[in-house]
């Protein structure tokens, strides 16, 4: 008897700290206008990858970002309670216009038809199991799924993820030991940059462009990753051999 109370409050306790999150969202925005209507979440889907995915958890999406609300924990009591896509939308377009005082979010991320779309999606998919099909599961490539990276006379470069998810399109790479030029696109417009730890090489903080460093590697294994807070643990992250 004791352990299924323990059981019970401990599931009441997790539902109170979701509906907290819900209602943190709730009060900083919401609207009576039905953001679903003749939206196109395949669209809201990339926009969302490229524009929130570097602050934002949803599974369906593949993001992985750790500075705000992870979307799927915030609406899961939403989903109990039958809100419906037009509810959680209404909420999540809102917060995209309104993000209030308290969070690091910009207003208007995105606007106008772009917002409808973004707030579309994430009310079809979030705290729903599974995974995007059809038009959806091929709306974003995969992140990390380009070729390994090669130095070339003497230059290595490692790609940031175009459609602003939180990894490196070359999630491993190979170099010769001696002088190196390191460089990382980033078309995201989601600022990035490229560290290899334990050589001492670390690139500036681009949101577009081409940042580079320059150093020495010595043989062994290294990890890169992104120094941005979040971006790491989100994922961008890859491995290095130096022979």
């Amino acid at each position: 008897m004791k352990s299924r109370k323990n059981a019970q409050s401990r599931t009441l306790r997790a539902s109170a700290l979701v509906a907290v999150a819900v209602a943190g969202i709730t009060v900083s925005g919401c609207t009576n206008e039905d953001p679903t209507k003749n939206a196109d979440v395949v669209k809201g889907k990339k926009l969302f990858v490229q524009k929130c995915g570097a602050c934002h958890v949803l599974g369906r999406a593949g993001t992985k970002g750790v500075t705000g609300p992870n979307l799927d924990d915030a609406f899961r009591i939403a989903r109990v309670e039958r809100w419906g896509d037009k509810g959680i939308a209404g909420v999540v377009y809102g917060q995209i216009g309104y993000p209030g005082r308290t969070t690091l979010m910009p207003a208007n991320l995105v606007k106008g038809q772009d917002a409808k779309d973004v707030a579309a999606y994430v009310a079809a998919v979030a705290a729903v199991p599974g995974k995007d099909t059809g038009l959806l599961a091929a709306a974003v490539p995969t992140p990390g799924g380009g070729k390994p990276a090669v130095e070339q006379n003497g230059v290595l470069t490692i790609e940031a993820d175009p459609n602003g998810q939180l990894a490196y399109t070359q999630t491993t790479a190979t170099a010769t030991a001696g002088p190196v030029e390191l460089r990382m696109p980033n078309k995201s417009g989601v600022p990035h940059n490229i560290e290899i730890e334990g050589a001492s090489i670390a690139t500036n903080i681009v949101k577009s462009g081409t940042a580079s460093a320059k150093g020495t590697l010595k043989p062994g294994t290294f990890t890169y990753f992104c120094a941005v807070p979040g971006h790491r643990a989100g994922g961008m992250v890859g491995k290095l051999t130096v022979k």
